[in-house]
């Protein structure tokens, strides 16, 4: 959040010796920001972790039983190469071991740190771009509220509803650390001499622009595509703001990108740079292309500001980060590389921000400011009422029945049953999500990964899919078992109970069944009258 602003007042004699020359009193991004801190976390405590969040704990569980060499993700099997450890995991996995939490407690308390890390930095980055001291607390409810009238709900998607499921990913903090990027190369590239510069020849000394590569090399490894962006804003504010060049100068920059570079190679867990190769994840992002006017539109409504900024000056850094980030969003959509539209949630951010510095003006207004401040009111009020407001209101408050958040079950009940490490067996939407979160391994992972070969997973899916086959044989199914060292099934409630299988567990929530595979065997002679599973006899 922004500095504080230090307001002089006149004092009584003596009075400065005890209290100093004035008193402190917070900014009003200070004030909205606390406020929002409290109220989002709030908002993502109540909501139940869903989505990409089993594949998250997973990670933290892995690096939890071995920080060093973990485990692939999801599956028995090596985790050498998976991208999914980043220093972000790594410092979460180590947390974890240190505490004894688990991974999902360790997401629910990682949440509100990477809310920390993203107020601040959009605060220190606004105020780089202008000291109006309201432009913040503009900047965070345009960033908050004008996406579209469609929910907008994906890693790396910043808006106030998507903000209740996705705060503990790795994606959240990388743009955190983006913006605090953003706003010590624009305070570096905007320097034009003076006691600014601290270094022989007035120029900054170079360890600034060491530190800088190091925080760039760190969001590439914690988040690469979140990097693709971050780059393309950092070079944004260098080609707007940079006016006078010299060798000296130009070298500090090449030293930015060389530790940044070095820093991502150095990692002993993965090589990112392979990524850049990886198209197996590709198909699934080209839904992120599929409803840009619903889910995006509002935030249309900072092109007039843009406008006005690129005619002033058409080197203007928020100028340049819009058309670059086209640029690559327009790239995944025509080669094919879907996964580029990832960078779309960025994208929206050079028009929230000119949205924000330009209607933080003091007044009084020219008539076509207050038309855009009117239009911009109105479209934070559409979104909010058409997406954003079961984020905050729980249904049990909810007078009008807006749309919530996904409401996603808990597996603690099959949990408990399962050793860490246990291979599993399952389709279901929900289950295969979430289960290898509490530290099980699913024959067939959900996710591609960079550790496992594509076609390798999609064998154990297949497998998986014969395994489940109503019409499959018990020949097929011990062969799977073996294969896989498969100890346990979690079938949805259409899918039946092989006959080699005991039942251990069912869910009254959702009707799926947690079965045993192995020497057990079931005993049917009581059920209850109200048609609960039957009891469980071991031999």
């Amino acid at each position: 959040m922004s500095v504080g602003v230090l307001v002089r007042r006149r004092t009584v004699d003596g009075a400065t010796a005890l209290r100093g020359g004035g008193s402190w009193r917070p900014s009003p991004y200070q004030c909205a920001g606390f406020l929002f801190f409290l109220m989002m976390t709030l908002a993502f405590w109540r909501v139940p972790l869903c989505c990409d969040a089993g594949q998250h704990a997973a990670v933290v569980e892995r690096l939890k039983a071995d920080l060093l060499h973990p485990r692939h993700p999801m599956a028995d099997l090596p985790g050498a190469g998976s991208p999914y450890y980043s220093p972000y995991a790594v410092a979460q996995g180590a947390f974890a071991r240190l505490t004894g939490l688990g991974g999902w407690e360790v997401l629910r308390l990682t949440g509100p740190l990477n809310l920390l890390v993203l107020l601040t930095g959009l605060g220190r980055f606004v105020r780089v771009l202008t000291p109006r001291p309201w432009a913040p607390v503009l900047a965070l409810a345009a960033t908050a509220l004008l996406w579209g009238v469609e929910r907008a709900w994906w890693s790396g998607y910043l808006n106030l509803m998507s903000m209740t499921g996705n705060l503990p990913y790795p994606s959240a903090f990388a743009i955190g650390l983006a913006l605090w990027a953003w706003a010590l190369t624009g305070a570096r590239a905007r320097d034009t001499g003076g006691v600014r510069y601290l270094g022989p020849g007035g120029l900054r000394p170079l360890s600034g622009y060491a530190g800088l590569g190091l925080l760039y090399g760190l969001i590439l490894l914690v988040h690469p595509i979140t990097a693709v962006a971050a780059v393309l804003g950092a070079l944004a504010l260098v080609a707007g703001w940079q006016r006078r060049w010299s060798a000296a100068l130009a070298g500090r920059w090449a030293l930015t990108g060389a530790v940044a570079l070095t820093t991502a190679a150095c990692w002993p867990y993965f090589d990112v740079f392979a990524l850049a190769g990886d198209s197996s994840v590709d198909a699934m992002h080209r839904r992120l292309y599929l409803d840009p006017a619903g889910q995006f539109g509002l935030a249309l409504l900072g092109l007039p500001a843009l406008w006005l900024r690129a005619r002033r000056s058409r080197r203007d850094p928020l100028v340049l980060m819009f058309a670059l980030d086209c640029a690559v969003v327009a790239y995944g959509w025509v080669s094919g590389h879907y996964t580029y539209g990832r960078a779309l949630g960025l994208t929206l951010l050079p028009l929230q921000l000119a949205l924000a510095v330009e209607l933080s003006a003091p007044r009084p207004w020219p008539v076509w400011r207050r038309l855009l401040g009117g239009a911009a009111a109105a479209g934070a009020v559409a979104g909010l009422l058409t997406v954003h407001a079961g984020a905050l209101v729980p249904p049990a408050a909810d007078p009008v029945g807006f749309r919530q958040p996904p409401d996603w079950p808990s597996y603690d009940w099959a949990a408990r049953h399962i050793a860490p490490g246990e291979v599993v067996i399952t389709d279901g939407y929900y289950s295969v999500h979430a289960i290898a979160g509490y530290g099980p391994d699913l024959a067939a992972p959900a996710w591609p990964d960079a550790s496992l070969d594509e076609r390798e997973r999609l064998r154990r899916v297949a497998d998986v899919r014969a395994y489940l086959d109503p019409a499959s044989t018990r020949a097929l199914r011990d062969t799977v078992v073996r294969r896989y060292g498969v100890r346990w099934l979690l079938l949805t409630p259409y899918q039946r109970v092989p006959e080699e299988a005991v039942v251990v567990a069912w869910s009254r929530r959702t009707g799926e069944v947690l079965a045993r595979v192995g020497g057990e065997r079931r005993d049917y002679s009581t059920t209850s009258s109200t048609g609960m599973l039957p009891r469980v006899a071991l031999e």
